[in-house]
């Protein structure tokens, strides 16, 4: 695997533990996708109380998932994503059972999260321009590779996202998510 970009954290299974959690990992999509906000904004925005908000966030922050940005007046703290991302590969989970069940249910909520995004998506891509609906698209390709091709198979599309990251102060410039899933098939198991 390659190293993480300098706005990635990389998480350990205690990090791991922290953010599966249903309010936790809705608190940090918020924080990353609208930027910093309090706790009461958070709360007005995802339908919960600030006590909770506040607790949750404390959690988050106490394995480096955000940091408080030093704004406010009082009793008013303003929060933010401490990175872009992060990442964890199952060996980093391997020896501990709770890491590795927080793991999968990081992994099913993403995927969760990727299947609501791409449904609104094509519930209103037909009011997109037709040079959006084009160059959008979905595929899937079966490949036959080993463990480590498939890792080198991943580091490069790593390295093609990292070069499209940044904005290239395109004027039609839309924020748009890439997924890529790599998984061996079970039922077809050499």
């Amino acid at each position: 695997m390659t190293q993480p970009s300098a706005s990635t954290l990389r998480l350990d299974a205690n990090a791991l533990k922290v953010l599966a959690h249903p309010l936790r990992s809705r608190l940090l999509r918020e924080l990353r996708v609208d930027g910093p906000a309090t706790a009461t904004a958070l709360a007005a925005a995802l339908g919960t109380n600030t006590g909770a908000t506040s607790y949750h966030l404390r959690k988050l922050a106490s394995v480096g998932l955000v940091v408080e940005t030093g704004a406010g007046r009082g009793r008013e703290r303003w929060w933010q994503a401490a990175t872009e991302m992060h990442a964890w590969s199952e060996r980093d989970v391997a020896a501990d059972p709770a890491g590795r069940a927080a793991s999968d249910w990081l992994r099913r909520q993403y995927l969760r999260g990727f299947i609501e995004r791409y449904e609104a998506w094509l519930d209103e891509h037909a009011d997109w321009p037709l040079e959006w609906q084009d160059a959008a698209g979905a595929s899937d390709h079966s490949v036959h590779v080993s463990p480590a091709r498939l890792a080198a198979f991943n580091d490069e599309f790593e390295a093609l996202v990292e070069r499209y990251r940044r904005s290239a102060g395109e004027p039609d410039e839309e924020a748009v998510q890439v997924h890529l899933h790599a998984f061996p098939l079970p039922n077809e198991r050499s």
